[in-house]
């Protein structure tokens, strides 16, 4: 059904036209890899992989127990049981998985990490295959993350509001400074970096990327991938990039004080920088960066813009009903956006059914939640007097700044996810 060789599986266009057809929901995809089970290991896998595309997954999962090994896929940033197949099955899976991801197949007491492509034959599509092994109670649990180029997504596609999509817009066309994007791991940091990218690249600009790994190809920009191992770090490469002579700078993330200082040191000279850091929000960066060894008296001058983000569930279109805001919900919604829109109690708020369509969750998709903190002259004096996490976050409100919370119950007013959803995100 597929042809197969270490490093790589080929699906011919056919093959992937029937999966399509075949596969569209996790029912339909569990009773394909059951019946495909008994077939050659190349033909399940074809199923596999093929039909996780299809369903737009993440990530797959191959959980062993103690007589079976349970299949999930992760859809919309939740994970979804799939089936579970035999121990022996699962076997053959883990020694060929790990064959083709370039990983030791004798080695089954540590974690182990290796990658393999997906080519799809007719539109010459390629999609790689990330691979983590962990030792666990019942064998080894394997995790494959689907990095599928068809997600990346230009910028007005990322699903900023409008008047948040106009500063972005302005603050990526600088020509130096730094922009920090930040939030929890799974949350759409990457994409929204190569959104930027994608924005702003045209041939008299020289862009120069330091990831780990590079997750997807971007044509027409210098991607280059860090070697611990060979002494390229982010700390060695981002210097070794500034002797290239840059325009824009991506830094996968900042992660400890030589990187950060070098990277602000770059920002202040003369090169647009664009970074990842790993906060709760956009006032949590300044401590961050402080408590990485950054000079407070750099991180003001140095940072444009600071993105703080999340991913919502999308609530499906084809099943969701309205419905009329609870008392505890309209009281929210009047304290958090008293200011910002007018709510009363005729308001009607989406809430999820489920359907076939979307597997029986009620949400299809997602879409992004940001709140934006510009860095302007008086916050710059503002952040050299030290003030708290807390201090920073009021009096970026203050100013302007709609929090992660705030827009995400905007967006259940505009009917785009539910109350349930924004809570689940961001809290009670």
């Amino acid at each position: 059904m597929s042809k197969r060789i270490t490093g790589q599986i080929e699906i011919i266009g056919a093959q992937f036209e029937e999966i399509k057809k075949s596969i569209g929901t996790i029912s339909e995809y569990a009773e394909k890899i059951n019946e495909y089970s008994v077939e050659s290991l190349s033909d399940l896998f074809t199923i596999i992989f093929g039909g996780a595309i299809n369903l737009s997954a993440s990530d797959i999962h191959i959980e062993p127990e103690e007589k079976q090994a349970r299949i999930r896929i992760r859809l919309d940033g939740i994970l979804q049981d799939v089936l579970f197949v035999e121990k022996e099955l699962y076997q053959r899976i883990n020694s060929r998985i790990k064959l083709l991801s370039g990983i030791k197949i004798n080695i089954e007491n540590r974690p182990q990490d290796g990658r393999f492509s997906i080519v799809e034959k007719s539109s010459n599509l390629a999609i790689e295959i990330r691979t983590s092994t962990l030792p666990a109670e019942h064998g080894e649990s394997i995790v494959m993350r689907v990095l599928n180029p068809e997600v990346l997504i230009d910028l007005e596609e990322l699903g900023l509001r409008k008047d948040l999509l106009k500063i972005v817009e302005h603050q990526v066309k600088q020509p130096h400074g730094m922009i920090v994007v930040t939030g929890p791991t799974g949350s759409g940091k990457t994409t929204t970096l190569y959104a930027f990218c994608k924005k702003v690249k045209k041939p008299e600009l020289k862009i120069i990327t330091i990831e780990d790994p590079i997750e997807y190809h971007i044509n027409g920009i210098s991607q280059t991938q860090t070697k611990p191992e060979k002494g390229y770090t982010f700390a060695s490469g981002l210097k070794s990039i500034m002797r290239q002579d840059p325009d824009i700078i991506l830094v996968g993330e900042i992660r400890d004080t030589e990187t950060v200082n070098t990277a602000l040191q770059a920002a202040l000279t003369g090169h647009l920088v664009l970074t990842t850091l790993h906060t709760n929000d956009a006032a949590g960066v300044v401590a961050r960066l402080t408590a990485l060894g950054a000079d407070i008296a750099n991180i003001g001058p140095a940072i444009n813009m600071v993105i703080a983000q999340r991913l919502v569930r999308k609530v499906c279109s084809k099943c969701k009903k309205l419905k009329t805001i609870s008392e505890k919900q309209l009281e929210i919604f009047q304290r958090e956006l008293k200011d910002i829109i007018k709510v009363d109690s005729k308001t009607k708020i989406p809430e999820a059914v489920g359907c076939p369509e979307c597997n029986m969750t009620g949400y299809k998709g997602r879409k992004g939640l940001f709140e934006i903190l510009l860095i302007d002259e008086e916050f710059e004096k503002y952040i050299f007097a030290k003030p708290s996490v807390a201090q920073i976050r009021e009096k970026a409100k203050e100013m302007g700044m709609t929090t992660i919370k705030q827009d995400g119950l905007i967006r259940v007013l505009e009917g785009h996810t539910t109350f349930e959803e924004i809570e689940r995100i961001t809290g009670e």
